[in-house]
C-alpha cells in the first residue's frame, strides 16, 4: 500500500477540533516543523498536545499555543529557552498543563502502543505529581500507578521511508518517534526522502510501516533551533 501524500497540508487535513495529538521531538531534535506549521494553517481548536516540551520562541508547538489551538499540554518541560507562548497562555488560565516526569512520559506512551493500560513506577512518589494516584508497595518500596497515553494522531519526523511507511531516523532525532507511531490511531510522518519498496534493508527498519498511515516528503526540513536563533516567527 502506497502511503505517500502530496504535501504536509494534505497530510494533516483529517485532524479536527478536540483531537489529541502526539508530536515527536526532543526540543528541536526530530521536531516535525513542516507538519506542525501545516496544522496551524489547517486550524483545529481545543487540541491536547503530547510532547516532551511546550515549544520555544514563536514557531512549532509554541506557534500552536500562540494561535490558541491548544487546550492542554502533556509534557515534561513546559519551560524552554524561550517559553513566552506557554507562559502567557498558562498565566492567563487559557492552557491546562499535565506535568509528567520524562521517563514516565516515554513509558506511558510506550504502554499506550503496547496495550498496557497502567504500570507502576517509583518516579514522583511523595510529590505533588503523585497526588490522587494509586500507590502500591513492592519489595519494600513505594510505586505510583501511571496510566497509558494514547492519541488520535501522531506527527513524527524521520529521515527515510519507503512507500509502505517503513522508517529510518536520523540519530537522536528518533527520540519519541517510534513510541508515538505505535500509540496513535493515525500516524503522519514527514521524511527527507521516500524510497521505493525494497530499498531499505528489513534488518535496519526502526518503525515498521504497519504503524504508519501517511508519509510526506520534505526534502530540506527546517531545524527548530535554527529558526529560534534567528528570531523566526510563524507569522
Amino acid at each position: 500500500m502506497n502511503k505517500t501524500v502530496v504535501d504536509p497540508v494534505e497530510a494533516v487535513a483529517s485532524i479536527g477540533d478536540g483531537a489529541t495529538v502526539m508530536i515527536g521531538g526532543f526540543g528541536g531534535s526530530g521536531a516535525p516543523v513542516e507538519l506542525v506549521h501545516a496544522l496551524i494553517d489547517h486550524g483545529p481548536r481545543n487540541l491536547t498536545v503530547i510532547n516532551n516540551n511546550a515549544g520555544a520562541g514563536r514557531i512549532g508547538i509554541a506557534a500552536m499555543i500562540d494561535a490558541g489551538m491548544v487546550r492542554k499540554m502533556i509534557c515534561s518541560f513546559p519551560r524552554s529557552s524561550d517559553p513566552r507562548a506557554f507562559n502567557e497562555r498558562y498565566a492567563a488560565g487559557e492552557l491546562e498543563l499535565e506535568l509528567v516526569p520524562q521517563g514516565t512520559l516515554a513509558e506511558r506512551i510506550r504502554a499506550g502502543g503496547a496495550g498496557i493500560p497502567a504500570f507502576y513506577t517509583p518516579a514522583a512518589y511523595g510529590t505533588e505529581l503523585a497526588e490522587g494516584k494509586p500507590v502500591a508497595e513492592f519489595d519494600g518500596r513505594f510505586y505510583v500507578q501511571e496510566r497509558w497515553l494514547k492519541a488520535d494522531f501522531a506527527l513524527v519526523k524521520a529521515r527515510v521511508a519507503d512507500v509502505h511507511g517503513n522508517l529510518l531516523y536520523n540519530k537522536a532525532g528518533r527520540n519519541f518517534g517510534p513510541l508515538m507511531c505505535m500509540a496513535a490511531g493515525t500516524t503522519i510522518v514527514q521524511v527527507s526522502k521516500i524510497v521505493p519498496l525494497g530499498d531499505i534493508d528489513p534488518e535496519h527498519v526502526v518503525t515498521p510501516g504497519i504503524f504508519v498511515d501517511h508519509i510526506v516528503e520534505v526534502q530540506d526540513p527546517a531545524q527548530e533551533e535554527q529558526l529560534i536563533r534567528t528570531g523566526a516567527s510563524f507569522r
